[in-house]
């Protein structure tokens, strides 16, 4: 049976006392690694207005790792499409492939990807993610070469033929995906909640086409690899202690004590589910539970989020798994 492909997704995160120009320095370090390891691919996802993430301008920061890479595909995990034209969407994708021929991947979302507030800084309709499944085709008929809109063509764009996935949480994304029959991506690394039905539904319902003769899953997963299993799992207390600020701090940073009472109380319950599915400790206990993961998940690809929240120690968690993983890229 071949080796289960692996690939990452990088957060992008700006650590405490960081900038984003560390962030970057940093994604161009992660994705030579995964290059030199053999990983499959890495993404990037748009995040807005988060003093914690740098990739929300997602195909600039593809632009910037893909040069300086030479083979690994490099995408985004993904674009929120609802936030932007399709067409735009398209230029900027096709313009990466036509730049990196072979090695651009997109992924989608209809998240808005930031909060309220900034979702109207965006100019964003709040009912625009009504119209996702259109923008899909729309954008895609741009890709190639057959456009849906009369007279309009996406110029870089036309006829790359990048490849598009649906990103998602629930069984939208799963029904779309099988219905336009493309490649599901499922956020089970902080929403883990529908993961088993999402994918039955989008095999069950999986429609061949031009892009996918058959259905290819991706699932995403935690992981903190060390060279010890106390030291991993310090790595992933400091991960939750840094998202109970993030999503109940209100501008507030808790410390140590503070975070720890929270998720361990019944309000940081939720918090602690987001990261159900998390590989942590050795190389050989992060390669068992991911072992039983992809069986659990029915996956055909792991995309896997490092929890360390410092590069040290993600590039380290990068290493270790490649090394007990047979990766060929």
């Amino acid at each position: 049976m071949p080796a289960t492909p692996i690939s990452i997704l990088d957060l992008a995160h700006i650590g405490n006392g960081g900038s984003a120009a560390d962030s970057f320095r940093a994604s161009v370090a992660i994705a030579q690694l995964a290059e030199r390891s053999g990983y499959r691919r890495v993404w990037y996802a748009e995040h807005h207005n988060m003093p914690t993430i740098a990739s929300s301008a997602t195909s600039v920061l593809i632009a910037h790792v893909a040069a300086h890479t030479a083979t690994i595909r490099l995408g985004a995990g993904g674009v929120m499409l609802p936030n932007h034209s399709p067409l735009v969407i398209a230029e900027q994708f096709g313009t990466l492939e036509t730049l990196h021929p072979g090695r651009i991947d997109l992924g989608l979302g209809r998240a808005p990807g930031s909060d309220q507030t900034t979702m109207r800084a965006l100019r964003r309709d709040a009912m625009s993610a009504e119209s996702f499944p259109r923008d899909v085709q729309e954008l895609q008929g741009y890709l190639t070469g057959r456009s849906i809109i009369p007279g309009v063509d996406a110029v870089p764009g036309k006829g790359t033929h990048v490849p598009l996935y649906i990103l998602g949480s629930s069984l939208f994304g799963a029904r779309l995906a099988a219905a336009l029959g493309l490649p599901y991506a499922f956020a089970s690394h902080f929403a883990p909640q529908a993961l088993n039905d999402a994918v039955a539904t989008y095999r069950r319902e999986f429609q061949p086409s031009d892009q996918l003769a058959d259905p290819w899953v991706i699932a995403g997963v935690n992981i903190v690899a060390a060279d010890t299993t106390q030291e991993a799992q310090a790595l992933l207390r400091e991960s939750q202690r840094l998202r109970v600020s993030q999503l109940l701090g209100s501008g507030r940073t808790f410390d140590d004590a503070e975070a720890d009472a929270i998720l361990n109380s019944p309000s940081g319950q939720a918090i602690r589910h987001m990261s159900h599915y998390s590989a942590v400790g050795t190389p050989v206990e992060v390669r068992a539970y991911l072992d039983e993961f992809v069986v659990h998940a029915d996956a055909d690809e792991l995309i896997v989020a490092s929890m360390a929240r410092n590069t040290e120690a993600t590039l380290r968690s990068i290493e270790l798994l490649a090394k007990v993983s047979d990766l060929d890229g």
